[in-house]
């Protein structure tokens, strides 16, 4: 079966550990809950410090176009373009047309942009530290369940 470009066997004989799967999509919401909180208290949206985040991860890798920070933030082109709209607006991000390809906008990140992502980043990385055991622990059980390993 093929679920989001990757292939992926299903052995239907196989034990699921459901309670581990619930433990983990409870783990991983909670940890998003927090942040989408923590992203409203400092003034943008959740999928604002998403797109941030994505943008300042892939700035590295070269140009940064509104159609990978579409991909990477899983959502049609015209929202990371209403996204970038509103960033924009608040001098968080700067676009333009890319140079050799007039088609393709180009997105930057402003100091504005910078600094409430860097505060949030680092929220981030405090959570993680104390949040991290409980995560990989629960992890590890999906990932021995899955491999016939079981508990």
């Amino acid at each position: 079966m093929t679920r989001y470009n990757r292939t992926v066997r299903q052995t239907p004989t196989r034990r699921v550990d459901y309670a581990a799967l619930a433990e983990w999509r409870y783990q991983l919401r909670l940890l998003i809950s927090r942040r989408e909180t923590a992203a409203r208290a400092a003034g943008i949206e959740p999928q604002q410090y998403v797109l941030l985040l994505q943008l300042k991860g892939l700035q590295d890798g070269g140009a940064v176009t509104i159609g990978k920070l579409a991909e990477r933030l899983q959502v049609q082109h015209h929202s990371a373009v209403e996204l970038v709209d509103r960033l924009v607006e608040r001098r968080m991000v700067a676009r333009r047309r890319d140079d050799r390809d007039r088609r393709q906008v180009v997105v930057t990140l402003r100091p504005a942009g910078e600094a409430v992502l860097r505060r949030l980043a680092l929220y981030s990385l405090a959570e993680l530290r104390t949040e991290a055991p409980s995560l990989l622990a629960t992890l590890r059980r999906l990932v021995r369940s899955a491999n016939g390993r079981g508990r």
